[in-house]
């Protein structure tokens, strides 16, 4: 029957006619929350590789990792074709002479055809989002937000550095500029009511951003989000709770708005909790089964 949301996986396999792949890289980034310019203890659940999920080390250069990266995929699932994606820690938090370097450094690969940039909304500026809009001429070009919540007292408890006006500037500067399309990241279970929750899916929904990427909190090993489970001051959504949550979370949303994640296979080396989260294709069946059991889709809910 296909999957009941729109995810982003199959959008790319029509547009570019095979399954495109992303390639994670690490370019040495830092972070204005970590480096002290904002704060130097970061948001409470990101832990010292920045949210990087790959093992590529940044001393190797970006067309090495980007090669790589490339044979992996391809000994491993056929992959012809690929995504450059930019993921560890502010991704556009250098001057705009070193960004353009590496960037078109990301894309010296033949089978490279995408572009993906993951930052904070408080790292952007008309010269960069310049910069990146040049190369949606001859790359799927995208910006991956951090919103994570449109709740200022969430954004503060989390210790983001930002505030939900941030983000919405950058998000209306980024619109201003044709050709790059704009994925925004939230996550469920931040110290919200059920009805906060549902109150940032339909101020995304108002929004219409091209994707959406959602994630579970979770506690990986060194975070203060860590300190305080140990501590029990918080409590993770069980898997079924968390399905049911998501499935929510996406009938509000447009329907044209791509899905970029739902379930992560989770560092299981540095996870403490939910230990469920470590099962990606489990989560994903329950979410496909609750939506047929619900008789629903994304974006059943969208203008209601």
């Amino acid at each position: 029957m296909g999957k009941r949301y729109n995810a982003f996986s199959e959008h790319l396999k029509q547009k570019f006619g095979t399954k495109v792949y992303k390639i994670t890289l690490d370019a040495g980034f830092s972070c204005p929350n970590r480096d002290g310019t904002i704060s130097s203890s970061g948001c409470i659940f990101c832990d010292d590789g920045g949210s990087f999920s790959q093992a590529h080390s940044n001393k190797l250069t970006i067309e090495e990792q980007v090669e790589i990266g490339a044979e992996t995929l391809r000994n491993r699932f056929k992959a012809q074709k690929f995504m450059s994606y930019f993921q560890a820690f502010s991704n556009t938090y250098k001057p705009l002479g070193e960004l353009e370097k590496i960037y078109s450094s990301a894309l010296n690969h033949p089978d490279v055809v995408g572009l993906s940039i993951g930052t904070r909304p408080d790292c952007i500026d008309n010269e960069k989002l310049k910069l990146i809009q040049s190369y949606s001429k001859d790359y799927y070009t995208w910006i991956e937000y951090g919103l994570q919540s449109i709740h200022d007292k969430t954004l503060l408890k989390i210790n983001r550095g930002h505030d939900y006006a941030c983000f919405l500037d950058a998000y209306e500067k980024t619109r201003n500029y044709s050709g790059i399309n704009v994925c925004l990241h939230i996550i469920l279970n931040l110290f919200e009511t059920y009805e906060e929750m549902m109150q940032t899916a339909k101020k995304i929904a108002e929004l219409r951003p091209d994707g959406v990427k959602i994630h579970m909190l979770c506690a990986l090993e060194g975070t203060k989000l860590a300190d305080l489970y140990k501590n029990n001051e918080l409590a993770f959504m069980d898997e079924n709770e968390y399905v049911s949550t998501v499935c929510d979370f996406l009938e509000y949303l447009p329907p044209e708005t791509t899905i970029h994640r739902l379930a992560g296979n989770g560092l299981k080396s540095e996870l403490i909790a939910p230990r469920w989260i470590g099962k990606k294709l489990d989560t994903l069946n329950k979410i496909d089964r609750e939506f047929i059991k619900r008789n629903t889709m994304q974006g059943s809910k969208y203008l209601l």
